[in-house]
């Protein structure tokens, strides 16, 4: 019996147990390398995007807005944008004037985070480095926001 509690409590263990967000480094529209573990200490909102995918579009300018009233609170957004022209990410860039870090993707990254199935996607990493959330499909101003909150009070 000690046996059969003892496992169920290290399951419960593991299970909740959040994973270490995978480092990565990666190049921005003008070169500069964005690196994940230079944003420890904060909450990052890492956003899994492409420049084809409507949903992903219509999500930035929420993104833009958050971004701006967060960031002085510890809060990072990157986009990592995947499959995708680089040409026509600068355009949406631009267009939105993102104010946040857009890089290009790799699919070793995107293997990383355990192969993005779908876009968007989007991780939620907190101050300690580990991913505490996931969520696949378009993110609305109020989610992010509920999510980042949570975070931020931890």
């Amino acid at each position: 019996m000690r046996k059969i509690l003892l496992f169920c409590l290290l399951a419960i263990g593991l299970v909740s147990a959040q994973q270490e967000a995978p480092d990565f480094s990666l190049p921005t529209l003008t070169g500069k390398t964005v690196k994940l573990a230079d944003y420890k200490g904060k909450v990052v909102v890492l956003n899994f995007w492409a420049s084809w995918c409507p949903p992903c579009r219509r999500e930035i300018p929420d993104f833009v807005k958050v971004y701006q009233t967060y960031k002085e609170k510890g809060v990072e957004f990157i986009g990592i944008a995947v499959n995708s022209e680089k040409k026509d990410i600068q355009k949406i860039v631009e267009q939105n004037k993102v104010n946040y870090p857009v890089v290009i993707g790799t699919e070793e990254v995107q293997a990383l985070y355990g192969g993005i199935q779908a876009v968007p996607t989007t991780f939620f990493i907190n101050q300690k480095g580990q991913i505490a959330s996931k969520h696949v499909g378009m993110m609305s101003e109020e989610k992010l926001v509920v999510i980042i909150k949570e975070l931020l009070s931890k």
